[in-house]
């Protein structure tokens, strides 16, 4: 059994952080806790967790709220990775912390194991998102990435199947979410998606993301 992932959780409502701790299991080991910007940066440099759980909407520091956290730890952000949890599904706040350096944006109407198994998947690299925050993704970072369409040829690298995986899973979707959209086995899909990052030459699920919206293919 691998390791649990250390992770500070950082939300202004104690109940809702004490909600949080209740619902992960043993795959997230919560080692900290903040409630405004000014804390969290401490606490986050201090610790220098593996995943930071960060509401967009925090009091304190100069008012940029959790864009303004990972703006303040961009050193770290090599060991550190960020991941938005919120209640806001506002185009405006995804856009800001995925541009300030956040791996993912989940709502807060995500269950406790689906949030232990983004937690997980971000610590391990890849972009997390919840399937309905697609399109914002889309604009985050099809604008960032600078990337320029070489047309259909990588395109025609993949089967059909493979290009219906590819969308699902660069829009968020989980191993099992894209197995029951499309009927198929989680291990079909994980076959699926090293074939996807082969051909493509990608090497994770977020370089994934990024290639997918640069080409508005989300």
């Amino acid at each position: 059994m691998s390791e649990p992932v250390d992770v500070v959780l950082v939300d202004d409502h104690l109940m809702f952080r004490a909600g949080v701790r209740a619902s992960l299991d043993d795959r997230v080991r919560v080692v900290g806790e903040a409630a405004s910007v000014d804390e969290a940066i401490r606490v986050v440099r201090e610790l220098r967790p593996a995943v930071v759980l960060l509401d967009v909407h925090l009091p304190g520091g100069d008012g940029g709220g959790g864009a303004e956290v990972i703006r303040a730890c961009t050193d770290l952000l090599g060991e550190t990775r960020f991941l938005a949890l919120s209640v806001s599904d506002a185009a405006d706040d995804v856009v800001a912390v995925i541009r300030a350096g956040a791996r993912g944006y989940v709502t807060k109407a995500i269950t406790g194991a689906d949030l232990a198994a983004a937690v997980q998947r971000v610590a391990g690299g890849d972009a997390v998102f919840s399937p309905l925050l697609a399109g914002f993704v889309l604009d985050a970072f099809g604008a960032a990435a600078g990337d320029v369409a070489t047309g259909d040829d990588e395109l025609d690298r993949l089967s059909a199947r493979e290009r219906e995986v590819m969308r699902l899973i660069a829009r968020g979707y989980s191993y099992r979410e894209v197995a029951s959209e499309l009927f198929i086995s989680i291990k079909t899909v994980e076959t699926h998606v090293s074939a996807v990052l082969r051909k493509l030459q990608l090497s994770s699920r977020h370089e994934l993301t990024r290639w997918a919206a640069a080409r508005r293919l989300i």
